[in-house]
């Protein structure tokens, strides 16, 4: 359980810090729904 907390710890950094250099709210956006979709993908299918 550590482990799974600190690599959602590390992944809610890298997000922070990739949105510190975009500056663009509507690439940022598009970002965190292609992320999201990525991780249903990983996490979710059978495959």
């Amino acid at each position: 359980m550590k482990r799974m907390i600190g690599f959602a710890l590390f992944c809610f950094a890298m997000g922070m810090l990739v949105m510190l250099v975009i500056h663009n709210r509507f690439f940022g956006f598009i970002l965190i729904i292609l992320c999201m979709m990525a991780g249903y993908y990983i996490f979710c299918c059978d495959e």
